[in-house]
């Protein structure tokens, strides 16, 4: 049943707001700012929307013309239909000040000024560290990157991430495998999963834990979206670490935005030789403290109990096989790297890779051979 236009909540308003073209975060936030959510849509769909000063100032450098693309868009919208679409959904729809909207974004110096969520806003009261790295990692950063989400889960620590490929997916594969909720900020509608390969994920992460999102329904993933999420994950987190990340991937944004957040930055070790650590082992030659398990984090926060890991349960490596996952070490090698440092034949090579990936030993991926912790 749809809701009646005279007993819609605040939130109904400002989720129809928050659906307009062109309304981003900062207009957002100036328009409600201004205006309660209810005389605000009145506004907007009157014409007057950018009539204030503060809302003209983030509408440049055509308030007029935006004013007059949000009236004509607000005419189309039915709020109460659109009320509904989302109790359809079972995604809330939070406010600052209101109900679930969560404690550590009062303060923040870029406040949202609405969130999206599915699952529980209660699980946030517990203990919150993020973990964030690249969508390209290699087998050892999604390997790190879920040991610690498991074994921060099962000491209660709620996993936050961006539910992205690569180090985000895996984290919260972890933190579902430790137990405790883990926590996702995305970058689309909660009702458009990206990547598209998420879609179980994100459901595993909406019945256990809690999905949140800035965006309002239907919004696509667009570019400018994730660095604007990467503080609402840094401003949700006690400490953030960085797992994996190249020079200029994504993380960048999320260390910076806890620089001025003054949340505590570590990060995970990684070989000398490979891009994808070149970020963050310079965020160690910077003074940054390092993560080489999960008892690093725990005691970041304060917290005294050892983590406790899956015991590894994989049988030790035949040994006529043992010589090629000790050449192999512990950074990617091709096939061909592999057969020169052995010795051995292509054919012997190729036997022994079946047999130490049959085993958990080794993974391939793009012509690189890795070992697998």
């Amino acid at each position: 049943m749809t809701t009646p236009a005279d007993d819609l909540p605040p939130e109904a308003w400002a989720a129809a707001l928050a659906g307009l073209a062109a309304m981003g975060p900062a207009r957002l936030r100036a328009v409600l700012g201004t205006w309660a959510p209810e005389e605000a849509w009145a506004r907007v769909a009157a014409g007057s929307g950018c009539s204030r000063p503060a809302v003209a100032l983030v509408c440049r450098p055509d308030p007029a013309g935006l004013a007059s693309m949000w009236r004509a868009a607000a005419r189309r919208v039915s709020v109460p239909a659109l009320w509904a679409a989302h109790q359809r959904a079972g995604i809330a729809v939070m406010l600052p000040g209101g109900p679930g909207f969560p404690a550590g974004l009062r303060a923040d110096p870029d406040p949202p000024a609405i969130l999206f969520a599915r699952g529980e806003p209660a699980v946030l009261d517990g203990r919150r560290v993020a973990i964030v790295g690249t969508r390209r990692c290699t087998r050892y950063g999604r390997d790190v990157a879920y040991d610690l989400g498991r074994d921060l889960a099962v000491n209660g620590v709620r996993v936050i991430s961006g539910l992205a490929l690569g180090v985000d997916g895996a984290a919260h594969r972890g933190a579902l495998a430790g137990g405790a909720p883990p926590v996702a900020v995305v970058g689309s509608g909660l009702d458009v999963v990206y990547p598209s390969g998420h879609g179980t994920l994100w459901e595993q992460v909406a019945t256990n834990g809690l999905l949140l999102s800035e965006a309002p329904l239907g919004a696509r993933p667009e570019p400018w979206r994730f660095p604007v999420r990467n503080r609402v994950i840094t401003a949700l987190a006690e400490v953030v670490v960085v797992v994996e990340s190249g020079e200029k991937g994504g993380s960048r944004h999320t260390v910076e935005a806890a620089m001025v957040r003054d949340r505590p930055v570590m990060a995970v070790p990684g070989s000398v030789r490979s891009p994808m650590s070149s970020y963050t082992n310079g965020l160690l030659a910077d003074g940054y403290h390092p993560v080489r398990d999960a008892l690093d984090v725990l005691v970041a926060l304060g917290l005294s109990s050892a983590p406790i890991s899956k015991l590894d349960q994989r049988v030790e490596p035949e040994q006529e096989v043992a010589p090629v996952l000790d050449a192999l070490g512990w950074e990617p090698a091709t096939f061909d790297d592999l057969c020169s440092r052995t010795g051995r034949s292509p054919s012997e090579v190729s036997v022994a890779l079946a047999r130490l990936q049959a085993g958990g030993w080794v993974a391939e991926q793009g012509g690189w051979w890795e070992r697998v912790t």
